[in-house]
């Protein structure tokens, strides 16, 4: 059987592209787009049969870049999001997209909890009025984190996580999922934005989650941690609530627009703690990611079953065309 013809597209430079895809051999022929625009992925697509897919979202699938790949078999993104592809075409077209579910749920759990306890804690706030020649004892008011009520608003492996810390630390800990649940812990999603101390969001992004939160709607004097994406989010009407003072702060992994425009009124407001979408980048966590992606290649070009798959499509995949029978 030929070399499958594997289309790699995340961020990286072609030889360390290469090498981390070294161990699949030559069961594969591993090309990448001339350019990192929308007409070098059209140019490539049309040979390709399996996507390793860009966790930057920059060069997705969508409707019109499905129908440029007749041959595509199997999409493998190598992130919990799949922004930015059409899952919906490539499952008319046959073609599983398979994520890699919880390889960064520690690390993105951690970091919720350790930016509610900066926010909680005035832990920005001190270090900067100390480096400035100030001893402000008496003026930050910092507050305990133990016994405050937090709300979780997605309960995938992230939500269960940021729940299971936060109740280790004493917090009354509940959360709300797309699917209700006869769970103690679960509570409507209304109740929860409007009465919980802490609002941690890790919900992915969908037409049915995009602003979903409005800060306005917060507790007054809450806390905002935004690990998910920037559009499930209003904005907007975050900082009017962070301008106004009705919320205590915010912090921020995620945005709009990323890389964070420099004219954007985030960068002025001081009780906001911003963070480059590094939540989940850690070693252990990028260790999780790469076995995880390897594993599925190595099982689609195999003939067996792959993990993750999000669109509904049968996981084993189906060469579409070959010069001899697939196994």
């Amino acid at each position: 059987m030929s070399p499958w013809n594997l289309l790699a597209l995340p961020p990286l430079p072609e030889e360390l592209m290469r090498r981390l895809l070294a161990p699949l051999g030559d069961q594969v022929t591993v090309r990448v787009p001339a350019a990192r625009d929308r007409e070098a992925l059209l140019a490539a697509l049309p040979e390709a049969e399996i996507v390793l897919g860009d966790w930057t979202g920059t060069l997705a699938l969508d409707a019109e870049a499905v129908k440029s790949a007749p041959l595509l078999a199997f999409v493998q993104q190598p992130s919990v999001g799949v922004d930015g592809h059409d899952l919906d075409a490539l499952a008319a077209a046959g073609v599983p997209l398979a994520n890699t579910p919880g390889v960064s749920a520690v690390a993105v759990s951690e970091w919720c909890l350790a930016a509610t306890l900066s926010l909680s804690r005035k832990l920005g706030a001190a270090d900067a009025a100390v480096r400035a020649g100030e001893w402000p004892q008496q003026g930050l008011q910092p507050r305990e984190l133990r016994g405050r009520r937090v709300g979780v608003v997605g309960y995938g492996p992230i939500g269960a996580g940021c729940v299971e810390m936060f109740r280790a630390l004493g917090c009354q800990a509940s959360y709300w999922t797309r699917t209700p649940r006869a769970d103690a812990g679960f509570e409507e999603l209304d109740a929860l934005v409007s009465g919980s101390d802490v609002v941690v969001v890790v919900i992915a992004l969908s037409d049915e989650t995009r602003g979903l939160i409005d800060p306005g709607r917060m507790k007054p004097g809450s806390l905002l941690v935004n690990a998910a994406r920037g559009g499930v989010v209003d904005q907007e009407a975050l900082v009017e609530a962070l301008r106004a003072g009705h919320l205590g702060g915010a912090a921020l992994d995620v945005f709009d627009e990323e890389p964070l425009p420099a004219a954007d009124p985030l960068r002025d407001l001081p009780n906001v703690l911003l963070s480059p979408h590094v939540a989940g980048v850690t070693p252990e966590a990028t260790s999780r990611l790469l076995t995880a992606t390897m594993d599925n290649l190595t099982a689609a070009i195999e003939g067996r079953e792959v993990d993750g798959v999000l669109n509904g499509v049968s996981p084993t995949i189906n060469r579409k065309f070959t010069d001899s029978p697939t196994t």
